[in-house]
């Protein structure tokens, strides 16, 4: 089969199962234009919870399709590469959790929709990049516990300064937002035009940026602006979406600002998983019950 058949051939299976297919906004140009929702985290949990398809089919990595599965249990969720990982939420652990727990017995413990169910069960709350400073503002703690990404709890930390923040781990980050540097924010500044950035780049990037906001925040912002050049401090697969939706306007990203595990998926990875429904996810059911009260009381909070 060659590459102009595969649009058609995977539509074609996918409306026979009654399958929904939901991309993160990082996912290749192939794998957003073949789904049915691009979004962010909490975009794509929301769809999958209120979904009626009887399969969801989640173009993302593994973490995605667990909180797919955990907010809408009664369903068949499927990762087309189930070997998509994500190296920010292998920072933490529930064993970390809980020893930290124990330290910090006053505390309450929010961890970002990046890490796995486990953590997810073993947390009082979760939290995306867009509503975190809504969900920790939310809880009545003065002291909390924020994981696994310290550049996303420093920015809670810078806005909610009354809140005692402790990231754990200390280190944990993504390796992609990690790597933009100040030579970047040079080369924007030279072109023209506004710096936007994740809250998962460093601490010094985000002081340099001139707004720092979520993927889904982005849109809106840019939506909203008359500016029409923007420079783009997230994963390159942003811009494809970016591009999509503001064709007149002009968007840069930086060099390796690629996720591995993003790029895994190909379109012949998401044909084969429909075809075959291969990639099958799932979740311990004592783990799923306890981490669908910490979404579910996320989703609450960001109303």
């Amino acid at each position: 089969m060659n590459a102009e058949e595969l649009p058609n051939k995977i539509f074609k299976v996918k409306k026979n199962l009654n399958a929904i297919i939901l991309a993160h906004n990082y996912q290749s140009q192939d794998i957003q234009r073949a789904a049915d929702l691009v979004g962010d985290s909490l975009e794509l949990a929301l769809a999958a919870r209120d979904t009626s398809a009887d399969i969801l089919i989640v173009c993302g990595v593994t973490f995605m399709a667990e909180t797919a599965k955990i907010l809408n249990p009664g369903k068949r969720v499927f990762i087309p590469k189930i070997e998509a990982g994500c190296p920010l939420a292998d920072f933490l652990t529930p064993h970390q959790i809980e020893e930290e727990r124990r330290n910090h017995p006053d505390a309450a413990v929010v961890v970002y929709i990046n890490s796995s169910a486990a953590c997810k069960a073993a947390a009082d709350i979760v939290c995306t990049s867009g509503n975190a400073v809504q969900v920790v503002r939310s809880l009545p703690h003065s002291r909390i516990l924020f994981g696994p990404d310290s550049n996303l709890a420093g920015f809670v930390r810078k806005q909610l300064p009354d809140k005692e923040i402790i990231p754990i781990p200390a280190t944990g980050h993504c390796y992609v937002h990690q790597s933009f540097t100040n030579e970047d924010i040079l080369k924007a500044r030279k072109i023209g035009g506004k710096i936007i950035a994740h809250p998962e780049c460093t601490a010094p990037i985000q002081r340099a940026a001139d707004i720092v906001a979520s993927t889904g925040k982005m849109i809106k912002i840019i939506e909203e602006s008359e500016e029409e050049t923007w420079h783009v401090f997230t994963e390159e697969g942003m811009i494809f979406r970016l591009k999509t939706l503001f064709p007149n306007k002009t968007f840069y990203s930086y060099e390796n600002a690629v996720c591995k595990d993003m790029r895994m998926t190909t379109s012949v990875d998401l044909l084969q998983c429909l075809q075959n429904l291969i990639g099958e996810v799932t979740v311990e059911e004592d783990v799923l019950q306890k981490a669908r009260i910490s979404l579910d009381l996320m989703l609450e909070a960001s109303l």
